[in-house]
This record gives structure tokens, C-alpha cells and sequence, in this order.
């Protein structure tokens, strides 16, 4: 019982639950924002009044596309929103942090396979071609 406590308790797991919670209250006001202010202004250029209304029937199977509509758009607000305020901005800084690796002086290129080889090596180890000692 201690280790599934330890578990439960770890910081990982936790920060995870936060982020969850916080996921779906950030698409619960999406939605809302899209059902809400959206989908009136896009009705107000195109004339329907609510896109969860759009539906037509084949053999008594009624399928309603207007509610899919809705939810692509909180998809991609969603999506431009996570875009824009984090990847974006996230990348940003890593190329700012990032740093040149250093040239490896221990290894050097075979003339004639172009191989990786050691940088004293005096024969190609796949190759077997002589070279000169550096």
C-alpha cells in the first residue's frame, strides 16, 4: 500500500491530473466560446441561426452535422490557440538555448568510403585503404 501511495503522490502524476482538469475546462470554454459567439457570427454572415440544428435524414437515420461543424471549429481554435501560445513560443526559446555540439577531433573521414574512422587510425577499418597518420 505505501508504494501505491508513493505512486499517487508522485510529482509527475500529479502536475498530469492538473493538466487533465485544466484541459478540460480550457475545451468546455472553447466550446462555449464557439456555440456562443462563433457560430451567431458566422449565422449572422450566413443566415443559419445554429449550425447544432443542421441535420437531414436517409431512412429514418437522422444525422446532424451541424453539431460535427461545431465541434471543428472548437477543434481548430483549440488546435491555432496550443499552435500559437505554446508550441510556437516553446520553440522560440529552445532555438534561442540551443547550442552548437562540438566537432569530435577523435574521428575523421576515409578518402575513399567516407567512413567514420579514428583520426590516428593508418588503415580503413572498412575499407581496408592505407592512410596517412594524422
Amino acid at each position: 500500500m505505501k508504494e501505491f501511495k508513493e505512486f499517487l503522490l508522485r510529482g509527475n502524476l500529479v502536475e498530469l491530473a492538473v493538466a487533465v482538469v485544466i484541459a478540460v475546462a480550457f475545451a468546455a470554454l472553447i466550446d462555449a466560446f464557439v456555440q456562443d459567439l462563433i457560430t451567431p457570427l458566422i449565422a449572422a454572415i450566413g443566415g443559419q441561426q445554429d449550425f447544432s440544428a443542421l441535420t437531414f435524414t436517409i431512412n429514418d437515420s437522422v444525422f446532424r452535422y451541424g453539431h460535427f461543424l461545431n465541434q471543428l471549429i472548437s477543434f481548430l481554435i483549440i488546435a491555432a490557440v496550443v499552435y500559437f501560445l505554446v508550441v510556437k513560443p516553446v520553440n522560440a526559446l529552445m532555438a534561442r538555448r540551443k547550442t552548437e555540439e562540438p566537432v569530435d577531433e577523435t574521428v575523421r573521414e576515409c578518402p575513399e568510403c567516407l567512413s567514420s574512422i579514428p583520426a590516428a587510425a593508418r588503415r580503413c577499418a572498412f575499407c581496408t585503404t592505407e592512410l596517412r597518420a594524422v
